[in-house]
């Protein structure tokens, strides 16, 4: 198994980031807000999971070896794969997963693109003891009350955006931010932004 890469980041792309490790750039699935603390040219160190399948090899990518571990434990309930794994980290922090599941909170995996209502309460009764309590305060990806801009501004200029095109995504997604209450989520709104410079281009 690959524990974690370690290397200079060679490219970032909306759910990718290549990190060259030896001369070999690593291919590496990430959520956006993974993805938010990385800049190219950049030194940056992922825990990892590879996913071996028949007809590939696919390694996954996560800030701490907490958010790795959850990745995993969320694969051993039935029907969950990686992707739809990796889709629960991009949405919830692994904390917030934990205060999910102890307090059976449908709505919060129902908000997981892929996740209806009857595999919500599937989940919750198979990973009640899986996950364990949470461990620490919000992490990247918890709600953000202060700085939104500036993080998601930061992370389109990570992303190999020029100055007046993050300024733009980030005004284009401000209705968004505001409609969520004052706890926007960066990793969401990243998706968004990005969205909209790909309809820009």
């Amino acid at each position: 198994m690959i524990a974690f890469v370690s290397g200079t980041v060679a490219a970032l792309a909306p759910d990718t980031a290549v990190v060259e490790v030896g001369g070999v750039g690593m291919a590496v699935q990430c959520t956006p807000n993974t993805l938010s603390t990385l800049r190219l040219g950049k030194p940056a160190k992922l825990a990892t999971s590879l996913v071996v399948r028949e007809d590939s090899l696919t390694l996954y990518g996560f800030v701490d070896d907490d958010e790795r571990q959850v990745f995993e434990l969320l694969q051993t309930a039935s029907g969950v794969g990686p992707r739809l794994a990796q889709a629960m980290l991009a949405v919830h922090t692994p904390d917030a997963l934990r205060r999910a599941i102890a307090a059976g909170d449908e709505k919060a995996l129902i908000a997981v693109p892929g996740i209806g209502k009857k595999g919500a309460q599937k989940l919750l009764l198979e990973l009640k003891d899986r996950l364990g309590a949470p461990v620490g305060a919000p992490a990247v990806g918890a709600p953000v009350t202060q700085g939104w801009r500036d993080q998601l501004h930061a992370a389109l200029i990570g992303l190999g955006y020029a100055t007046r095109e993050a300024d733009e995504a980030v005004s284009a997604v401000a209705p968004q931010a505001e409609a969520a209450g004052g706890t926007p989520q960066v990793g969401q709104l990243l998706k968004a932004a990005l969205q909209t410079l790909n309809r820009a281009r």
